[in-house]
């Protein structure tokens, strides 16, 4: 019998709060016990896997739970041991939750609604493993190690160069450290109608040569959404707390802010997540998008590193902060450069950010990482020197695929055989082609060299991409999902095609033909990353048949641009109903089954909160809108579209472009009037 590897942790039924690099992870009744992802995890360590609160030895009955705001929970249960002798439960334990940067704060409230007067031991265990965050995903079995009484607190577990400590307020009646755990006890008394709180912090402290910090200022607070559709304004609001919580900086820029990729897997800077999601929240302003660009461009590829994947101008795919004595060599490098689309995806963000207004002193110190960049994407990209970008993972110990689907079986034909290397992926074609263009319009700008040779690399590709990639099936013509290393299409109907709309390599004609499969991709809650017609569609396959928020979101941007409104409103529509389902807290991915099959269900290992999820309804409020900015030609274009009606009237305030304030007002009957004091010109119906 062939064995099977230890499971990945489910999360759907947790409560994440966090305030990145820190996350807690919970049952739904507060409780965090020692199994799979839950525990305070802290710039992937886990400092704390057991928080367990009982009252005279029984754990309270849970009756709620509200997620107050990213960072902070609050949980009610039922003491039903205690109090008046009715049905009527009389005590309750309520706890309120608290994440910061590198804490976690819980103020445990002990209330006596009944009439007489209660006594009870309050006892809360802890206990820590300072697991790294590959050891919890991979599902492996951890121990817990021992405490020990450590300067002004009362237990703290260390290893290596990662500590975890705890204190409170007030002191415990009684603390007892045991070999793989502490138990902290209170004796409570409390008069008739009155309660008792007590707080305890655990702190987390890591040395990992570059710490990560959380950015000064908040994202998007000033953002507001009136809408005729309640569920358009809860995900937007929702939407921009949770990117606020997942804002990171590092210390050698902390004003340079960017987003971490997702809770729990996946709290660190990642290329291609980041960029996407600095490039949806564009509308909110172009800090973060600078942020994103510098942070990147620091650790930009100089050199060839078979091991780690760099190449000289290479964006890196994914940063690791691993404290001194945990490291792990099974796992990939601390920085490590597989992805194949982060670097054109770097230049179409910075290209896009100045469109929106980044200053020009601002754009000038990154023309030179763009430069190169830009010849990574014409000459180091395309290995073979066919014209394409294509991957192959020569350490052996990578990731076999290295685009956005970047899971073992993501890339198969109509048969469901897997693509050998080296693969040439439809998207990653369509983000060179838009790169190029993106960079020779900067050149040309800023007055550089090599605008005239971006823009005939941008013109053999789309020759080339339409020679390669179009073919056929029954239903028609169609971009294949990639090139194999023979060159032959990989024929499967996927989602990757809805990236080549505003790729510019379509023509109206083809983009009518992938308008038309997209409708067919459609779930009713978003693009299937596969089709349902595929032999191997599985609607819980990470890339093979369920719906990922952004995916979608990029396809109604495409639509959007490309004069489809009708489609992206349907699709919007869709990601509105996916929000409904998850108190619109929008997931990494869910189940790709279609309405009429049953309720929409969870992909259970599913990131919660996402970034590129997160910002997927500020795209949506773009599609609506019709808006665009091109500030560098003085202009600002505002379009609702009537396919939108339905959110109609539609007020937003508080986005920015070119720094100034913008406010956007659609009565019922689509009717606009733009407020902003930026020297624009704005057109507009």
């Amino acid at each position: 019998m062939t064995s099977r590897p230890d499971p990945q942790p489910f999360l759907h039924e947790l409560v994440t709060t966090l305030r990145a690099p820190a996350a807690a992870l919970s049952g739904a009744d507060g409780q965090i016990r020692p199994r799979g992802a839950q525990g305070l995890l802290v710039a992937d360590v886990r400092h704390l896997s057991e928080l367990v609160v009982l009252v005279d030895g029984v754990e309270p009955e849970p009756l709620g739970h509200n997620q107050v705001s990213a960072d902070r929970a609050r949980f009610v249960c039922a003491v039903r041991e205690l109090g008046d002798p009715i049905a009527d439960p009389t005590v309750r334990l309520e706890r309120g939750r608290l994440v910061t940067p590198h804490r976690l704060a819980e103020t445990v409230r002990l209330v006596n609604d009944s009439r007489q007067p209660v006594r009870a031991t309050v006892r809360i265990r802890l206990s820590c493993d300072l697991a790294r965050m590959a050891t919890i995903k991979s599902g492996q079995p951890t121990s817990a190690i021992a405490p020990r009484c450590g300067g002004d607190s009362f237990a703290r577990w260390a290893l290596g160069s990662a500590a975890t400590t705890v204190k409170s307020d007030p002191y415990p009646d009684h603390v007892g450290l045991e070999r793989d755990h502490a138990v902290l006890e209170w004796v409570v008394a409390l008069d008739a109608r009155s309660s008792a709180e007590i707080v305890v912090e655990i702190d987390a402290a890591s040395d990992t040569g570059e710490e990560v910090f959380v950015a000064p200022e908040p994202l998007g607070a000033d953002v507001r959404v009136t809408s005729r559709e309640p569920a358009l304004d809860r995900l937007v609001a929702a939407g921009l707390d949770d990117l606020d919580a997942l804002t990171m900086a590092d210390a050698t820029a902390p004003d340079d802010r960017f987003a971490g990729a997702g809770s729990p897997w996946f709290l660190t800077l990642f290329g291609r997540d980041s960029l996407w999601t600095a490039r949806f929240a564009l509308p909110l302003g172009t800090d973060l998008a600078l942020g994103t660009l510098r942070t990147l461009a620091r650790r930009q590829g100089r050199k060839h590193d078979r091991r780690t994947a760099e190449q000289p101008g290479k964006m890196p795919h994914e940063i690791r902060r691993v404290p001194t004595g945990l490291a792990d060599a099974k796992t990939l490098p601390a920085t490590y450069y597989g992805t194949i689309d982060a670097t054109p995806l770097w230049i179409s963000l910075l290209h896009d950010a100045w469109r929106w207004g980044l200053p020009a002193d601002e754009v000038r110190p990154l023309l030179d990482p763009l430069e190169r960049a830009l010849e990574w994407v014409m000459v180091h990209g395309d290995a073979d020197g066919d014209g394409f970008l294509e991957y192959r993972d020569e350490s052996g110990a990578g990731l076999a695929n290295q685009g956005w689907k970047d899971s073992g079986d993501s890339i198969q034909d109509s048969a469901g055989v897997l693509a050998a290397p080296p693969i040439a992926l439809s998207e990653a074609q369509g983000y060179a082609h838009r790169a190029a263009l993106d960079a020779a319009a900067l050149l040309d700008a800023f007055d550089r060299p090599g605008g005239d040779a971006a823009r005939e690399y941008a013109a053999a590709m789309a020759s080339r991409f339409r020679s390669a990639f179009w073919i056929s099936d029954p239903a028609g013509a169609y971009p294949a999902l990639a090139l194999d290393g023979t060159k032959r299409p990989v024929d499967s109907v996927a989602s990757n095609m809805g990236h080549l709309l505003d790729s510019g390599l379509l023509s109206a004609k083809e983009t009518d033909l992938v308008t038309a499969r997209l409708s067919r991709l459609d779930s009713g809650y978003g693009v299937r990353t596969l089709s349902a017609d595929h032999p191997r569609f599985n609607p819980l396959g990470y890339h093979t048949g369920t719906v990922w928020p952004h995916d979608t979101a990029i396809a109604i941007d495409g639509l959007a641009r490309t004069g489809h409104p009708e489609s992206a409103a349907a699709l919007s529509a869709g990601l509105l109903s996916a929000g409904n389902r998850f108190d619109y807290r929008l997931p990494e991915l869910y189940g790709g089954w279609s309405a009429e099959q049953g309720p929409l269900l969870d992909y259970a290992a599913a990131c919660r909160p996402q970034a590129w999820a997160a910002a997927c309804p500020v795209v949506l409020l773009r599609a609506a809108l019709g808006l665009t900015a091109d500030v560098p030609a003085g202009r600002l274009e505002v379009r609702p579209a009537k396919e939108f009606a339905a959110w109609f009237p539609l007020r937003v305030s508080g986005l920015r472009v070119a720094g100034h304030p913008l406010s956007i007002d659609v009565d019922a009957d689509g009717h606009t009037a733009v407020h902003t004091d930026a020297p624009l010109r704005v057109d507009m119906p």
